[in-house]
């Protein structure tokens, strides 16, 4: 299960980090959102993305011995980018579009604690 969460979040990290550093202005218009001035926030984002999509590549392979990465990316950075989200839209700085991210953001965020919850070493 462990290995399962990390793969989903491999790619769905992966993805959308390539979009973002090849195409960010697709990616604006697909959320009905301007694109930043300048780009390089977003393409910063976009290494970011990469980076951690790929660090998903150790729990992966072996998922009891990243656990901490699991933590730290899976649950922490992507429930406190679920919060995010939602609190920016909340307050009318962002579209509707974005809470897909909120979201996606949210369920690998749970899907990772509960994976980790469930299935720890020795039980």
């Amino acid at each position: 299960m462990l290995s399962a969460v990390a793969g989903v979040s491999l790619v769905y990290d992966l993805s959308v980090g390539v979009v973002l550093l090849v195409a960010p202005g697709t990616l604006a218009t697909w959320f009905g959102a301007p694109l930043p001035d300048p780009v390089l926030f977003v393409r910063l984002n976009a290494v970011f993305l990469i980076a951690v999509g790929l660090g998903y590549l150790q729990p992966l392979r072996n998922p009891d011995g990243h656990r901490a990465y699991l933590w730290i990316f899976g649950v922490l950075l992507k429930l406190a980018g679920s919060v995010i989200f939602i609190a920016e839209y909340s307050s009318g700085n962002s579209p509707a579009s974005f809470l897909l991210f909120a979201a996606s953001d949210g369920l690998l965020g749970l899907a990772t604690l509960a994976a980790l919850v469930r299935f720890r070493p020795g039980l």
